[in-house]
């Protein structure tokens, strides 16, 4: 632990509870206490024997030798308003949300544990929730990170190679999506606590897996919030220090906004970004809802120059001390700024989540009628790029945001009386085709793969035996992945910078893509894709070069289901002959709803 010299006195560095070789430094700030002392187990919680002195700014700061890793504490604070208790905002574990701080050891052995997240072009994330993704076998306790490394092999063999997990900082309760932080810098208890976090991440990262973690710095709690009025002091009998105490409070989870204008504020939340990757080992953070970050109230609504600060000061610490890690924005309104660097003045993110291309997807395979997709929305939602980068976007047909409050699975959407039948399947897939071929990078949903059913909610797990009744759709999703991330090295080009959406028959709703990095055989991809109910044959179609291509998809096998009809389609012979604006043309044979994907 570093220290600092102040007078003749050694301080330890940090905040909240700092184990080190004399006993546990302990650092608060409470700029409006007149009075501070720690109590816990090691004082009998004898307010009288262990006062904090006073530090600038407002901080608080002692030692206790008496204390030791695994006590149990909180803050004393006298005020104006009389004794109060508080939980240490910087509680790196505590008993329950609204229970004791304890004096967290922060060792662990991280021997051997030398994973690098892949190039952000072959990255396949898969998101899940800790609590219902595998959850205990006596069903009534949410599942644990010790439950969710039992299926870290299912996910190994399906391919992905990171899987972005949702808040487990402690929340309310046992059973939540993780949005509602009480204490950010501590890890739900119910899912295990932070020792059990970190076997997690080493076991996903020897099964060569990312792992990618969701935070909520938008808004607190709003329930279970020790940090309201933390140190008695507030305006307008909002929030505190912490918390903005006007208008800019309000969001659509309360009035708990923090105060990004108040460096101690903006200081808290880049300790817990920093705390995640360096102490966690974590590869990359997901930023839940930024545009309530970077403006008042939403779309259309005042910006928030102080977020943004903050989103460019949390990114410039990423990309100093962490490179080659990533961080996503969930912001949902199509702005460039948030991919562009700090430098020229974006928010520095390296990726966000793309809703231009979710909801067309979802909307083209959904709608009832043939004559109700748009080829051309998918068009542009295939093509779309931010700052002319393929990767600045993450491009999904799920997620937990579109399979939750009343919005269903894309299965069930597309067929709320049979959304195991032949329409559901064959449509779904269709939409995952998309997924994996467009440029982005692509994510699933928990149990996506094996037709999950109905919406996402925190107290329903995931089917586990659906892996079962629906292994030919996993494979198709396993042979999707296996392409996109070109382990076979024939189709490279779905790693590429570059697309090209050639053919479009909005009549017969079939649409041809090329994508490449460089060109040539073994990278350039032709996808076909035919969103009508009806086989299409003897069907022509440009290809970029010339000579055979290879069939080596066909969403239509009868392997990824026994009533996929298995449409006779096979390799195509590209001849001489200008056809889409290319040079060459060939004929294909196309299931119907199905993708086809050619290389050389």
């Amino acid at each position: 632990m570093d220290t600092a010299i102040n007078g003749n006195a050694t301080k330890t560095k940090g905040m909240g509870s700092m184990l080190h070789a004399q006993g546990v430094a302990f650092r608060l700030w409470a700029p409006h206490a007149q009075g501070v002392a720690v109590v816990g187990s090691f004082n009998q919680w004898d307010g009288t024997q262990h006062p904090m002195q006073a530090e600038e700014n407002g901080y608080w700061y002692t030692t206790v030798a008496e204390a030791q890793a695994g006590d149990q504490y909180r803050f004393l604070l006298s005020t104006a308003q009389g004794d109060i208790q508080r939980i240490d905002p910087y509680a790196r574990e505590v008993t329950s949300s609204v229970g004791n701080a304890i004096v967290h050891d922060p060792s662990f052995d991280w021997h051997g544990d030398d994973f690098h997240l892949a190039p952000w072009n072959e990255l396949v994330i898969y998101e899940l929730h800790i609590g219902t993704f595998n959850d205990q076998e006596d069903g009534d306790r949410p599942g644990q990170f010790s439950s969710v490394s039992a299926r870290l092999g299912h996910l190994k063999k399906l391919g992905v190679n990171a899987i972005q997990i949702m808040p487990i900082g402690e929340f309310a309760g046992d059973r939540s999506w993780g949005y509602n932080p009480a204490h950010i810098f501590s890890v739900e208890t119910a899912y295990g606590g932070p020792l059990a976090f970190k076997r997690f991440v080493k076991r996903a990262h020897q099964a060569g897996i990312a792992v990618l973690l969701d935070v909520v710095y938008n808004h607190l709690g709003p329930s279970d919030l020790d940090l309201w009025q933390f140190d008695g002091w507030s305006e307008h009998d909002r929030g505190g220090i912490y918390f903005y105490n006007d208008d800019r409070a309000t969001t659509p989870w309360g009035e708990t906004r923090p105060d990004y204008g108040r460096s101690e504020v903006r200081q808290y939340l880049l300790d817990n970004a920093y705390l995640w990757l360096n102490e966690y080992h974590v590869d990359g953070l997901r930023f839940d809802a930024t545009i309530y970050i970077r403006t008042s109230n939403g779309p259309g609504s005042n910006d928030l120059s102080d977020g943004w600060r903050l989103l460019q000061e949390i990114n410039s610490l990423v990309a100093q001390h962490f490179p080659g890690r990533i961080t996503i924005a969930e912001d949902l309104q199509n702005n460039r700024w948030l991919t562009r660097d700090v430098g020229a003045g974006g928010a520095g993110f390296g990726s966000q989540w793309d809703a231009n291309f979710v909801h067309p997807i979802r909307q083209a395979v959904i709608a009832p009628a043939d004559e109700q997709r748009s080829l051309g929305a998918i068009r542009d939602a295939i093509q779309y790029r931010y700052n002319d980068d393929a990767f600045e976007r993450v491009i999904y047909s799920e997620s937990h945001d579109e399979v939750a409050n009343g919005k269903a699975r894309v299965p069930q959407a597309i067929n709320p009386n049979d959304p195991k039948g032949w329409y559901a399947r064959k449509r779904s897939t269709l939409a995952a085709a998309m997924v994996f071929t467009a440029p982005g990078i692509p994510m699933l949903f928990q149990g996506q793969e094996f037709l999950e059913g109905g919406w996402f909610r925190d107290t329903v797990p995931v089917d586990w035996d659906q892996n079962d009744e629906f292994h030919g759709i996993v494979r198709l999703y396993r042979d999707l992945i296996w392409l996109r991330l070109n382990r076979a090295g024939f189709t490279h080009g779905l790693c590429g910078q570059f697309t090209q959406v050639y053919h479009l028959n909005d009549d017969r709703k079939v649409m041809a893509f090329h994508r490449w990095d460089k060109g040539g055989p073994a990278d350039d991809v032709v996808v076909v894709a035919n969103f009508y109910h009806e086989a299409q044959n003897d069907y022509v179609i440009g290809f970029p070069a010339p000579g055979p291509w290879r069939l080596r998809f066909n969403s239509d096998w009868h392997g990824y289901n026994d009533d996929f009809a298995n449409h006779p389609s096979t390799d195509a012979i590209a001849q001489p002959g200008l056809y889409d604006g290319l040079p060459w043309h060939g004929s294909v044979s196309i299931g119907p709803y199905t993708v086809l994907i050619f290389s050389q």
